[in-house]
């Protein structure tokens, strides 16, 4: 199985875009995007030197931009990508490309949300002075024990010897004097206390705009850095999205739930390097292609023939799917079992994992056509369970 994944802000660096701007097929297509953003994204990728494109603003719609434009060139008729790509993930604001790659939201949606975020976020980063620390090696518990003692948030779990710590300056140097044993710290050159609490101005802006963008159901199973967890309804896409802001990002349960799908190759889309490394210390046995330049995508082809299969959405019939949104032993509800249709937001049972118990409603409603899994059935992230019809007033 393929999984493509997009990065966040950080993966960027000066000059990326040059050789992708040598194709005019991609210029063209980032002007367009640059007219959407408000912003020139060609000067961005190309000129502009390192403290230019670490503006919180500039880096997030140039990251969007370039993460969207080069899965284009990487699949020119979009539809192909369909019948390879057997999930998608974005770490932070890379969920954004992933959700418009997964055909949830347009390319224009994505880049209005992204613009909108960057500012806000930028905006709620000057309240109050915050910043980030990346926490590298040390005991797991250690660290995630003293980052707490100090009144910090774990915003990034990248999962083992990889959690990076945000809040305020004063707490941060509190971490430095007195950190987990064994283990070393960097901090990192951002703005603010991305998702933690210092940005829940953020999330009202967003939100705010966030109910004006229709969306559709991905057409590619959605891995959500909230939890992990397969997404398969476009509002809870969008609704995480915007939540996220505020929300820490787990990564490592991203991880997780790759593995539990059977994941065999993992390719990222530019400015690539920072997710492959991840997955090359944590899934051994996965093979990672980080794609960088364009002189690479005869390359990415054959390593997503190689990897792919089929999504299991690659259809837009007139039924509906509900499906797992992890691994786990599906219990089905009873009252569920006994209707012939389901209300909007109703209940069909219950995902038992290791950890927890995961509620599985029908966010849709719809008439029953067929169930497909049984009351006790372990099922894996995104496998359908139910089949529904659409019907008037549902």
């Amino acid at each position: 199985m393929l999984v493509i994944v997009a990065p966040g802000q950080g993966a960027q660096t000066p000059g990326f875009l040059a050789p992708w701007l040598e194709d005019q097929t991609f210029a063209s297509r980032l002007r367009w995007l640059s007219t959407v953003a408000g912003i020139d994204l060609a000067h961005y990728g190309t000129e502009a030197d390192a403290d230019e494109i670490r503006d919180t603003q500039i880096a997030q719609p140039l990251l969007v931009a370039t993460g969207l434009l080069a899965a284009l060139e990487l699949f020119p008729h979009p539809a192909d990508a369909f019948n390879k790509v057997g999930a998608v993930a974005g770490h932070s604001v890379g969920e954004i490309t992933a959700a418009a790659g997964a055909r949830t939201i347009t390319a224009e949606q994505a880049m209005v949300l992204v613009r909108e975020r960057g500012r806000a976020m930028a905006a709620a980063s000057e309240a109050t002075p915050t910043g980030m620390t990346a926490v590298l090696g040390g005991d797991r518990d250690e660290v995630l024990a003293s980052i707490d003692k100090h009144g910090l948030t774990a915003a990034n779990d990248n999962g083992p010897g990889q959690v990076v710590a945000a809040g305020t300056l004063e707490q941060l140097a509190a971490l430095a004097e007195d950190g987990p044993a064994k283990a070393r710290l960097m901090p990192l050159k951002v703005a603010g206390a991305f998702h933690t609490e210092h940005m829940a101005p953020a999330v009202g802006h967003v939100a705010d705009l966030a109910r004006s963008v229709s969306v559709h159901d991905p057409r590619i199973p959605l891995i959500s850095n909230r939890d992990g967890q397969v997404v398969h309804d476009g509002s809870q896409v969008l609704q995480r999205i915007v939540g996220q802001i505020a929300h820490p990002v787990r990564w490592d349960l991203c991880m997780d739930a790759m593995l539990d799908l059977g994941v065999t190759g993992i390719l990222e889309m530019p400015p690539a390097g920072t997710l492959t490394g991840i997955a090359k210390r944590a899934m051994k046995g996965v093979e990672t292609f980080a794609l960088k330049t364009p002189d690479q995508l005869d390359d990415a082809r054959a390593f997503c023939a190689k990897h792919g299969e089929s999504s299991v959405f690659n259809a837009s019939p007139t039924w509906r799917m509900v499906v797992s949104p992890t691994k786990g032993t599906f219990h089905r509800d009873a009252d569920a079992a006994a209707v012939e249709v389901l209300s909007k937001g109703a209940g069909i049972g219950t995902v038992e994992t290791l950890r927890d118990s995961i509620a599985v409603t029908a966010g849709h409603g719809g008439e029953v056509l067929e169930w497909l899994v049984e009351d006790g059935d372990l099922v894996s992230p995104g496998q359908p369970l139910i089949r529904l019809h659409p019907v008037g007033g549902v």
